[in-house]
């Protein structure tokens, strides 16, 4: 699992950083089973702030909850090279399996 969480930390960070009102960050949990990508600006004279990507580890997947991001995150795992089977798109409808 560790390498399931390097990995995961790895791809989001890429989204992480300055955006063209504000910035993007990253934050993850004390065990690095919870991460979150928060953007955080001003448009049209109003502060924001939107938590676009929410991704958990569970027993050796990650699940995508939340993901309003231009480039899938689905796709820049894969690109990593996490295997889909690994991968469940909770927002997108798929459901995972019964975690114990």
């Amino acid at each position: 699992m560790d390498t399931l969480k390097s990995m995961v930390r790895t791809v989001l960070q890429e989204y992480a950083g300055e955006a063209a009102n504000g910035y993007v960050a990253l934050t993850v949990n004390p065990d690095e089973t919870l991460f979150t990508l928060t953007a955080i600006g001003t448009a049209k004279g109003q502060r924001f702030v939107n938590t676009a990507v929410v991704v958990s580890i569970e027993s050796n997947l990650i699940i995508i909850e939340r993901d309003q991001t231009d480039k899938a995150v689905v796709d820049a795992l894969l690109q990593a090279g996490v295997a889909r089977e690994q991968i469940i798109c909770a927002y997108a409808g798929e459901v995972p399996p019964i975690l114990t």
